[in-house]
């Protein structure tokens, strides 16, 4: 059953009500809807709480896509947590803190890959660093000249949004999709683009914050050769 993901139109939502629709056969829990961002895209999944009608409260330790479309999420409980039945009212709350940070990370990736315009092969996105993988055939790639780039583009408060196109929209704009590796999330008719002003358009299924400023100061702490072509370039928040 397809859940309704609060989160892709709303990163700012920190809890909602929902009701227990389904358990799947590994103990996940799905509701009808959600604030819990569940783990794509080199995002991991929220971890955070459940607390049902009768104050009984359900750790989460993540959140995973159950189908290959990304439309229905099982929100995985800790060890040991109390069980819930189908039917149950929930809040379904998240660990805004580790989100926050998350969603700062994630939009300063994307200034990444504006700032170092080459096909992307992988990423990831943590609490207090993250790493973009590029297609680059040539090294000479300068810590301290990226690092500046990037701290004009957050300086310049650049808004960030969001929108829907069609599936064919994207197949008519091919170039839109930085990424070698990871699919845009497509299959349901739409896809969610990220906008940052000025800077950078592309598909994403993440969360992302309103504006680059709200990212804070970030430097990049490595930069790796990890192939011919491959060079990998990791960011942490200053």
């Amino acid at each position: 059953m397809p859940t309704e993901c609060l989160f892709r139109e709303d990163s700012y939502l920190k809890e909602c009500a929902a009701r227990v629709v389904a358990l799947t056969q590994q103990g996940g829990i799905v509701l009808d809807r959600t604030v819990f961002y569940a783990t794509s895209g080199g995002q991991p999944g929220d971890t955070g709480m459940l607390t049902a009608s009768n104050g009984a409260q359900v750790p989460i330790a993540t959140a995973v896509y159950t189908d290959a479309d990304k439309t229905e999420i099982a929100h995985v409980p800790a060890d040991g947590a109390p069980a819930l039945r189908v039917g149950d009212t929930v809040t379904a709350a998240i660990d805004w803190d580790k989100r926050h940070a998350r969603m700062r990370m994630h939009t300063a990736l994307h200034l990444l890959s504006a700032a170092l315009p080459y096909a992307v092969t992988g990423g990831s996105v943590g609490d207090t660093e993250g790493r973009l993988d590029f297609d680059i055939p040539e090294a000479g790639l300068d810590k301290d000249e990226i690092t500046a780039r990037l701290a004009a583009m957050i300086a310049a408060d650049a808004a960030v949004s969001s929108r829907w196109i069609s599936d064919a929209e994207l197949d008519a704009n091919p170039g839109l999709v930085k990424t070698m590796s990871v699919k845009p999330p497509m299959g349901t008719g739409r896809v969610r683009l990220i906008e940052i002003a000025g800077l950078d358009l592309q598909p994403c299924g993440g969360t992302h914050v309103r504006s680059t400023r709200e990212i804070g100061a970030v430097r990049v702490t490595q930069i790796e050769k990890k192939g011919k072509q491959n060079r990998r370039v990791r960011l942490a928040f200053a």
